[in-house]
């Protein structure tokens, strides 16, 4: 499962430049809450560093902060030089989170302005250290916090998770158009919540429709990155601060995700590769 050959920097939405210190940043959206977004992002992200990549997650949900209960972290970030703040590290994940930074039952009363001010903060002030990949779990819907990081924030692609219910397909689709729009290359669909599996019997039933996100991958023409289930397990495991990808890591949904990291992997190399490096910079000089 290692990933062998190394993974380079590739474009970015256009007047936009890399990260210092991120080569790739991947946003996993739904366009609407509840589709088990966090849970897939978490690991995704999980996987992709088990492949043998240097991975870290940014929690861009800041009024519902998940990823310190997901990947069973407490405390505050630390800063070395007073300007940028260290990511705390789980499961080997560099992570952070506005709820690493706020009491863990304090709301974020805040508007529009606020939030996206915080949100630019915890990624550029965040000391990512030399990532292949920054997996970012973004906000449900498409509104100021999702358009910053559409516009202003340097991504290489983004994911759509979604279940196969049409509420929730009819949501992810403004979050696939919304991106479309913004340059930002769709990487892909996950169906998350596909069938829901029985405990007891293992019986497998489609609560929610079939089909919807493959059915929704063709027809914006995107890959199709599979589906998942919904199981109890995955739910248990993932509060419990141990995702599936780690807490069994040779289970069907581990290997599923893998599966899927895998995929994005290969989506984003197949991307333009970053060459903001060797365009001319704009110099004024007085006449």
């Amino acid at each position: 499962m290692n990933q062998k050959e190394k993974v380079i920097s590739h474009a970015v939405q256009p007047g936009l430049r890399p990260l210092p210190g991120v080569r790739n940043i991947i946003a996993v959206a739904s366009g609407k809450g509840g589709v088990g977004k966090s849970t897939t992002a978490v690991n995704i992200a999980l996987a992709l560093h088990q492949q043998g990549a240097r991975t870290g997650l940014l929690d861009a949900d800041i009024y519902g902060p998940s990823v310190p209960l997901m990947l069973g972290l407490s405390g505050k970030p630390k800063s070395d030089d007073g300007k940028t703040m260290q990511p705390l590290i789980g499961h080997g994940l560099q992570a952070n989170s506005i709820g690493f930074l706020i009491d863990e039952d304090a709301p974020a009363i805040w508007r529009g302005p606020m939030v996206t001010q915080a949100l630019v903060q915890l990624l550029n002030q965040t000391a990512w250290d030399d990532l292949d990949y920054l997996v970012v779990d973004m906000p449900p819907g498409t509104g100021d916090i999702a358009l910053t990081m559409a516009q202003k924030v340097p991504l290489t692609g983004a994911v759509i998770v979604t279940t196969p219910q049409d509420l929730a397909l009819a949501d992810a689709r403004r979050g696939l158009r919304m991106f479309q729009k913004v340059n930002v290359p769709v990487l892909g669909v996950i169906e998350n919540m596909s069938v829901h599996v029985c405990t007891n019997c293992g019986h497998a039933e489609a609560i929610f429709g079939e089909h919807g996100g493959r059915d929704m991958a063709a027809e914006f023409n995107l890959p199709w990155l599979g589906a998942l289930p919904l199981a109890m397990n995955i739910r248990t495991q993932t509060d419990s601060g141990t995702p599936s990808v780690v807490a069994e890591p040779e289970g069907k949904a581990a290997l599923a995700y893998h599966e899927i990291a895998r995929q994005i992997a290969a989506n984003v190399a197949a991307l333009p590769p970053d060459n903001s490096a060797n365009m001319p910079k704009v110099v004024a000089r007085k006449v």
